[in-house]
């Protein structure tokens, strides 16, 4: 962890809404790595992405942790603290609890 992060003890995650980026699949845009919002269960597109939904989902609606939901990639980041976590922190593998990209994902 490279910064203390002081959301993870109120998270209570949530079932994700979708299967891809909810406003790309609205408006038919192309996304290249999804983010999974901790706090909601919003998935939008990471910051490599032409939109980058995840951050601007981040801005608007003050949620500060997100993991990605990618297969095989285990880590999570929070925005308000600047700090990365992987599922090896036990904090943040706690945090997540059951949410795995896997059960979601095609």
């Amino acid at each position: 962890m490279s910064k203390a992060c002081t959301h993870l003890e109120s998270l209570s995650p949530q079932e994700p809404h979708s299967t891809g980026c909810e406003e790309c699949l609205k408006t038919g845009a192309s996304w290249l790595h999804l983010r999974l919002c901790l706090n909601c269960g919003h998935v939008g597109c990471c910051d490599s992405s032409p939109e980058r939904h995840a951050t601007k989902h981040y801005h608007s609606d003050g949620h500060p942790v997100m993991m990605s939901f990618e297969p095989g990639e285990d880590w999570g980041y929070c925005y308000a603290d600047k700090s990365e976590f992987d599922m090896n922190d036990p904090t943040f593998a706690a945090a997540v609890g059951s949410i795995k990209q896997t059960d979601y994902l095609l």
